[in-house]
């Protein structure tokens, strides 16, 4: 499965349209004003599904997740030298990226590869391009690209 996240470029919070492989919207995320981020998913027809929550006050990013009010896990960075390394403690997933974040991957504790992510630079706004091997884990997979745009965005 294949989704293109676009961020919106007119907007006061974070907002973010998400689109299957045949440009149809699939999610759509809004940031509500908290402190630090909290990015609100919903799917194409508006129903509420689930949240990212930062931390603040954490030495490196971190963010909870939220599938409808359920914790279901967090993502935090780790410090590491020359590539992006975070860790997903809900699944025992791990997301390695590359020295400037613009493409990462997902894979099991077995090193069975769950989502690759490309970011597409040459666009006015953040937009990555997610391929998700188990279209099952999808709204996962776009959280945890959410948190680490987010984390990005912190750091800058």
């Amino acid at each position: 499965m294949k989704l293109l996240l676009k961020q919106k470029i007119f907007s006061w919070f974070d907002s973010y349209n998400i689109y299957n492989e045949f440009d149809e919207p699939v999610f759509s995320v809004q940031g509500r004003l908290s402190w630090g981020h909290r990015l609100e998913i919903s799917d194409a027809c508006g129903n509420y599904l689930g949240r990212i929550d930062e931390e603040i006050f954490t030495f490196l990013p971190r963010f909870n997740l939220y599938l409808q009010e359920q914790k279901i896990g967090e993502i935090r960075k780790e410090f590491a030298f020359f590539k992006q390394v975070y860790t997903l403690n809900c699944n025992d997933w791990q997301v390695e990226g590359d020295i400037w974040d613009w493409n990462f991957s997902v894979t099991d504790s077995r090193g069975n590869l769950i989502m690759q992510v490309e970011k597409q630079i040459f666009n006015f706004s953040d937009t990555y391009l997610l391929n998700i091997f188990d279209p099952q884990k999808a709204l996962l997979c776009l959280m945890i690209v959410l948190a680490i745009d987010a984390a990005n965005c912190s750091k800058n």
